[in-house]
């Protein structure tokens, strides 16, 4: 990905058209290319196909991955989708979007020194494209059961656990507020990483199975409440997500250009000219997670001359990768560790700068050296938190404000299961968030066969 490089127009602070969108648009190219065919089979023949293969305990959704690259390595991707849709029903956006680097692929025996790991991102991405292209079905829904589930949110927990519960042969209605399905694999991940309306395409090719209704604009405590829910259903899944951006809480954080990082992704994902977008000329990313490396590399795709993620802590206590820290360098943005923001500065109103003090104990002595940062635009990328109305918090287990559920992700509310970020302990995945969806389907099912059994 070549980044063509910012208009030399002379301008400065805040301003839209810094490339023209032509040069947008190609900056906002493909992360990875992906396989052509015969790439595709020289890749799978690379596979040991271990017996016991640590990639499958390595996938949060445990797909059978020796079994699926075999398929390939047979010329047969359509049927190796069949294989990862078992387990993982947005196996496309996983392939582009997931963390193979610290998760399959980095647990692929071929991760040596001297050699590399199979490219399993790469091979489940092409297996799962071209079995999208065909009209073949992979899934039918089960007989009716006469049983109803409401599931709250329609991102990734929530259409996988809805697709899980069709199979299985119950009614679902989705309650999403936004206007679009998808969660943040439609408004979060960064758009080089999902073109071409991916989302939209996965979240038509979940619901197709049938049984699945989604009513867009319909915000949980607003619209509805935990009562609404259980008058009208039989259980309920909570996937929600995270809705309140966490703030700095420091002086100067209200200036003109502090902004949250998810909102302006957000504005991105859905914008029809990238061109047209209000961009800094300097920026600063407050935070060390795929939100703070998604929101920095974009503003340098958009034009942005300077751009500097400030984490408190050092590169190995990064949520975001070693791999994905190097795949922004590359392309332009600074990171510098150790620092902790404690002053927004402003003129009139607006940012100019930030003030760190640094966190390194090995670098402080008597005093903590601080320093200062110009900007003209800070990103908030330090986490969010759950929107959850008051009248229903009481009712439940909570920690950090996110439910506590068990392993097959039942909440402390009985009827009511969770999944996704809004959960305890949660990994901030989109792979983890269909795994909840998938187990809480599976619960919700044994629950309902047994009220059924009871009620007969």
């Amino acid at each position: 990905m070549d980044i063509i490089a910012t208009a030399t127009n002379g301008a400065s602070g805040v301003v839209s058209g810094r490339l023209p969108e032509e040069d947008c648009r190609r900056n906002f190219c493909e992360m990875h290319s992906p396989l052509e065919p015969n790439a595709a089979r020289v890749e799978a023949e690379r596979c040991y196909f271990c017996f016991d293969a640590p990639c499958i305990e390595a996938c949060p959704t445990e797909i059978d991955i020796p079994g699926f690259i075999r398929m390939m390595s047979n010329h047969n991707p359509v049927g190796a989708a069949g294989l990862i849709f078992q387990e993982n029903i947005m196996g496309g956006t996983c392939a582009r979007a997931c963390p193979v680097e610290t998760l399959c692929e980095h647990a692929c025996v071929r991760n040596q020194p001297d050699d590399r790991p199979v490219s399993i991102g790469l091979l489940q991405r092409y297996a799962v494209d071209q079995a999208m292209d065909q009209p073949a079905s992979f899934f039918t829904r089960g007989a009716p059961s006469g049983k109803s589930v409401a599931v709250v949110g329609a991102g990734p927990a929530g259409l996988a656990c809805a697709h899980r519960l069709a199979v299985l042969g119950h009614s679902v209605c989705i309650y999403e507020h936004r206007p679009k399905s998808g969660g943040l694999n439609e408004y979060g991940l960064a758009a080089y990483k999902m073109l071409d309306n991916f989302a939209q395409k996965e979240a038509q090719f979940i619901t197709s199975i049938g049984g699945i209704e989604i009513e867009h604009g319909k915000r949980f405590g607003r619209d509805f409440d935990l009562r609404d829910l259980h008058r009208r259903h039989d259980a309920v899944f909570l996937s929600m997500g995270l809705g309140l951006t966490r703030t700095l809480g420091i002086p100067g954080e209200e200036a003109v250009g502090v902004e949250d990082a998810v909102d302006f992704i957000s504005t991105l994902r859905q914008a029809d000219q990238l061109s047209s977008l209000a961009l800094g000329k300097r920026i600063v990313v407050i935070g060390g997670g795929m939100t703070a490396i998604d929101i920095a590399v974009q503003a340098r795709l958009l034009g942005a001359e300077e751009v500097t993620i400030v984490y408190r802590g050092g590169p190995q206590k990064m949520k975001a990768s070693i791999e994905e820290q190097e795949f922004a360098k590359i392309r332009g943005v600074i990171i510098r560790f150790w620092g902790q923001p404690i002053c927004v500065q402003h003129e009139d109103g607006r940012v100019t700068g930030i003030e760190f003090s640094s966190t390194d104990r090995t670098l402080q002595a008597d005093r903590a050296d601080n320093f200062t940062i110009e900007a003209d635009t800070v990103f908030r990328a330090i986490g969010q938190m759950p929107r959850l109305p008051d009248d229903d918090a009481g009712s439940f287990t909570l920690q950090d404000g996110r439910f506590v559920v068990d392993k097959e992700r039942r909440t402390s509310q009985v009827g009511v299961w969770a999944g996704g970020d809004c959960i305890a302990d949660g990994e901030d995945l989109t792979v983890s968030a269909v795994q909840d969806g998938k187990l809480a389907a599976i619960s919700i099912d044994q629950y309902l066969s047994k009220s059924k059994a009871g009620e007969s």
